[in-house]
């Protein structure tokens, strides 16, 4: 057998031509491909460096090693993200849910308490804040939205996987559009790139994720104008809109909904420091 075909000299030479394309975390993702590859544990790789995986197991592993070359990222080579602690499909038609998001479920469950619910997530793509907060909350219900019909596809797969179909529908539409409840929170992880900014941004982001769900317009702020304009509406009088903002935008979001009768109650930053996650109510009703 020829040595590249070990454990050991695979990941060894994954790991140099990851490196060589500045993949920064080339060992992890080596490591991490070659277990989906061969169906191995993380003890096994560990235990048995000098195995022989079968040609098959190799040829996979492989063409895993190639896509991730082109700075597909691994989750989206393995089609799961894990988001709070709950694996969820990915797909080309959604975005990849990022730790950053997570923000908006500690501030949801801080906030909402454990009285039974019905929320509206709008733009919901693969369904990670709706499913997770509904998982967490098994009183609550309510709708998922969004603009792409593929979109919703991997949502309603997410929702049965994890056991909320009974208590999740979904809508295909524009933000509000069709929409005719009131809801106890309204939550979003909006497009909030702006347009020019998308290009500039990471291989794995610009050339992996939807534009759809990134692009927040000229400024990155036109889905907060829209949420802010249509909120008053469709929330109960004691109801709560929160969001996921970009790194930076908390103030110019802020204006944007007390320009529509909201003010701020609380912020809550990510890991990194930045203020992530922002609370609204209505001053009047």
């Amino acid at each position: 057998m020829r040595k590249a075909e070990t454990i050991a000299a695979l990941l060894q030479e994954a790991r140099n031509a990851l490196r060589d394309a500045d993949i920064e975390l080339s060992a992890l993702d080596a490591r991490l491909l070659l277990q989906a590859a061969s169906a191995l544990t993380h003890e096994q790789v560990i235990a048995e460096p000098n195995m022989v995986l079968p040609a098959d197991k190799i040829s996979r592993f492989k063409s895993f090693i190639d896509r991730r070359l082109q700075h597909e990222p691994v989750t989206r080579v393995l089609g799961v993200r894990e988001f709070y602690g709950r694996l969820f499909q990915v797909s080309p038609a959604v975005l990849d849910p990022r730790a950053d998001t997570e923000t908006i479920i500690e501030l949801t469950l801080q906030r909402m308490g454990q009285e039974p619910m019905r929320i509206l997530d709008l733009g919901t793509g693969s369904g990670a804040i709706a499913i997770t907060l509904l998982a967490e909350r098994p009183n609550w219900s309510g709708i998922a939205a969004d603009l792409s019909s593929d979109a919703l596809e991997i949502a309603k797969a997410n929702s049965t996987a994890l056991g909320v179909t009974s208590r999740l529908a979904f809508h295909n539409g524009t933000w509000f559009d069709g929409i005719s409840e009131k809801f106890d929170l309204i939550v979003s992880n909006p497009p909030y790139i702006p347009h020019s900014d998308i290009f500039v941004l990471s291989l794995e982001v610009q050339n992996f994720d939807p534009h759809l769900a990134l692009n927040g317009g000229g400024d990155g702020l036109e889905a907060y104008r829209a949420i802010a304009a249509g909120s008053a509406k469709y929330l109960n009088s004691k109801g709560l809109v929160i969001l996921e903002i970009g790194a930076g935008q908390g103030a110019d979001v802020t204006q944007i909904f007390i320009n529509q009768g909201f003010e701020l109650t609380e912020q809550k930053s990510d890991l990194g420091g930045h203020v992530r996650a922002l609370a609204f109510k209505l001053t009047h009703l």
